[in-house]
């Protein structure tokens, strides 16, 4: 039977790329929980009523802090779903050269950074 590592390969850019969504929607998610600081700052300046701008903030970290956690579940999924597959895969797809463990620590280790960002923003 022939190896071909390209599946095992394919794998790990689904991963990555699961990866790279999820950081991305990580990131949006601080711009608009940072956004609602800047529309109270802004409301502060031209001396508008707080208690309306204070609203927003507390809306847009919110959303914020949701689209962070719903990053690092793009992540964590991704993870779960790679370590399966490669699972499944007879022993001969899997170079022997590469671990398989690094891609999975990677999306583990930049979720659970997501979640002290979370919890950052929550604070």
């Amino acid at each position: 039977m022939d190896s071909d590592p390209r599946v095992f390969f394919a794998a790990e850019r689904t991963l990555l790329a699961w990866v790279r969504t999820g950081l991305t929607v990580m990131a949006f998610g601080f711009v608009v929980a940072r956004f609602g600081l800047f529309l109270r700052l802004l409301a502060a300046q031209q001396g508008q009523g707080i208690a309306d701008a204070q609203t927003h903030n507390h809306v847009s970290n919110a959303v914020g802090i949701a689209l962070v956690l719903i990053g690092v579940g793009c992540m964590i999924l991704g993870a779960l779903q790679h370590r399966s597959f490669v699972a499944t895969l007879p022993a001969i797809d899997v170079p022997r050269s590469h671990a398989a463990i690094y891609p999975i620590v990677l999306a583990l280790l930049l979720a659970a950074l997501g979640l002290v960002l979370a919890v950052y923003l929550a604070l």
